[in-house]
């Protein structure tokens, strides 16, 4: 699932600049920039601040978690304040990052987001790091249980529904492209089940790039998104066309994630030559690129996304 890493040298940081998982929380990246030299009373106030905003909460961890000094540094907290929740979370997500990147054992890594999850009861936080764990490494039961997990303390967690959406895109590529597959069904039901104004909305446009970016690694859709015919049968017209519509009417300027759904609308306008469209979702995202989709199934993303915006605006 993830994007080769861009070459060395100066495009590597112009990559990172225009790929900052924080996306446009400066107060994340700020607490972030300080937790890397060791300053974590940053990350303590910002999380603090975050309270129970579950989606933004589990964004700014997430986030926090992937730097590579994070665990170190968080262990110092929990020396100054042994009790503290925020740091319980933060460890157990930034053990979950080593262990999906082989730096540390899988178990230890469960075992802080039991710890955590038993210390903050309300949180869904400590099982979205399970829920990272599972889909990449466990069973179909585990990841369903973890999943109810979440939703038992967060009916609309964002980010778990997007894992569980990239977990089923997978499930069986050899039927090829099957409109009935069942990660179709499930989009459609939590967007469904959602409040009106719920960004999970957009949850139908990530399940069809997902399951494409699945189909085409395993050679059952062309390399090329937009010559693959994927977004232009009727049934992925209706799709675009009702989250276009959504986001029309109830865009989230505040939600932590929206530039994440916004990438993937972008990248089905254009896939579906909706290049008007396409043009007001490039607006809104600025420079704010995602590495997904603009990277399925094995393209450079910086480049796709140029070329893509470029195309859109007419500046190429």
């Amino acid at each position: 699932m993830s994007p080769p890493p861009p070459p060395l040298g100066r495009a590597r940081r112009r990559a990172a600049q225009t790929f900052d998982e924080a996306l446009d929380d400066e107060e994340l990246v700020a607490a972030r920039a300080a937790l890397a030299q060791g300053r974590w009373q940053n990350a303590r106030s910002l999380l603090v601040r975050t309270g129970d905003d579950w989606d933004r909460r589990g964004h700014r961890i997430t986030v926090l978690a992937r730097e590579a000094s994070t665990a170190a540094w968080v262990r110092d907290w929990l020396l100054a304040e042994p009790d503290s929740g925020d740091a319980s979370v933060l460890l157990a997500l930034a053990l979950v990052r080593r262990a999906l990147r082989g730096k540390e054992k899988t178990a230890h890594a469960r075992e802080a987001c039991h710890r955590a999850a038993a210390a903050s009861p309300a949180d869904p936080t400590p099982w979205l790091g399970l829920l990272l764990l599972e889909c990449a490494q466990g069973a179909e039961g585990d990841v369903v249980r973890v999943f109810e997990q979440v939703r038992t303390r967060y009916t609309d967690h964002h980010h778990a529904h997007h894992l569980v959406v990239a977990w089923l895109a997978e499930r069986r590529v050899e039927t090829g492209p099957d409109p009935l597959h069942e990660v179709y069904d499930f989009a459609n039901w939590s967007a469904e089940q959602a409040p009106a104004d719920s960004p999970l909305a957009m949850l139908p446009v990530i399940a069809h790039a997902e399951r494409y970016r699945a189909l085409a690694a395993a050679g059952q859709e062309r390399a090329d998104p937009a010559a693959s015919g994927h977004w232009v049968g009727r049934r992925a017209r209706q799709v675009m066309k009702a989250a276009f519509d959504w986001w029309l009417e109830w865009e989230h300027e505040g939600h932590p994630r929206r530039l994440i759904d916004l990438n993937f609308l972008a990248h089905a306008k254009l896939c579906e030559g909706r290049g008007a469209e396409a043009v007001a979702l490039f607006h809104r995202i600025g420079d704010k690129a995602t590495q997904a989709p603009w990277s399925y199934p094995d393209r450079d993303p910086l480049a796709a996304f140029r070329a893509a915006r470029a195309a859109a605006l007419g500046t190429g």
